[in-house]
């Protein structure tokens, strides 16, 4: 792990994964950006980390990452205050909601968990560079992407609309990564591990899931290590340990491709 201290902005930051990688970042003397969507438990959690012994500096920004006009905002108010990001770890994601429509008509599975994470590390580039990282929270759940169901036509049950939606990011993932190739940050997927006790993993499952840990400290490793430079377009599965393939689909250009003309005819029929 490299010791220099990193601006690192983690979506999704107010509980699970990210406020406990949030946690481990700020306690190893990193400047973290904390994104939530909840303004009151946004500050509860900034002033909770910005007191940790050690702790690098910690910054919030409120964002709702259904509405692309927040994502658009958030990376302004970002680059407002920033010259220079060293990671953008887009964690922030959503299982089971009570409405799946956004208000531009998407499933708002794909919306926050593909889409929303898209726009924004497109936005954030120019802070990112050559020499920044992008890490996408995929998962071991991954199933072939309906187009339809992308652009909020076909209504899926929660666990179908997930994977789909996680396979989607892990795309758009290999996508940009070979179309930026050296110029510009290095884009991984990563599973952090099945069964984590996540707020999705409870909701899913009824179950307590495993220590969260597990899966900040690989998120750290993406974030930080040395072994994940060079990984760009590369899927690491913490299931196994290891880089690892995901989904066929994945692993074919063209359906990468594709997948970011869909990604990015719905964002133009969005923002207007």
């Amino acid at each position: 792990m490299t010791t220099q201290q990193k601006t690192i902005l983690i979506t999704g930051a107010t509980d699970g994964i990210g406020l406990e990688t949030a946690r481990m970042l700020v306690s190893s003397g990193h400047a973290v950006l904390l994104h939530g969507r909840n303004p009151a438990k946004l500050e509860t959690v900034a002033r909770t980390l910005a007191a940790l012994s050690g702790g690098g500096g910690v910054e919030s920004y409120v964002a709702d990452l259904s509405r692309f006009a927040d994502v658009e905002a958030l990376a302004k108010a970002v680059a407002e205050k920033h010259a220079k990001l060293d990671v953008l770890i887009n964690n922030a994601g959503v299982y089971s909601v009570s409405d799946p429509l956004t208000k531009d008509g998407l499933d708002v599975r794909f919306a926050v968990n593909t889409i929303a994470p898209y726009l924004l590390t497109k936005r954030l580039l120019p802070l990112l560079g050559a020499s920044g990282r992008v890490i996408n929270l995929s998962s071991a759940a991954q199933a072939t992407v309906d187009p339809e169901a992308l652009a909020g036509r076909v209504n899926l049950h929660a666990g179908m609309a997930y994977a789909q939606s996680k396979l989607a990011i892990t795309m758009w993932s290999r996508a940009m990564a070979l179309s930026l190739m050296d110029d510009g940050p290095a884009v991984i997927a990563v599973n952090p591990r099945s069964m984590l006790g996540s707020k999705m993993v409870k909701q899913a499952y009824g179950l307590a899931g495993g220590d969260l840990r597990i899966g900040a400290e690989i998120l750290c490793r993406a974030a930080l290590s040395d072994e994940f430079a060079a990984a760009s377009g590369q899927y690491f599965d913490n299931d196994t340990g290891q880089f690892a393939s995901p989904h066929p689909d994945a692993r074919n250009p063209q359906k990468c491709e594709a997948m970011v003309r869909v990604i990015e005819e719905l964002l133009a029929g969005a923002i207007r």
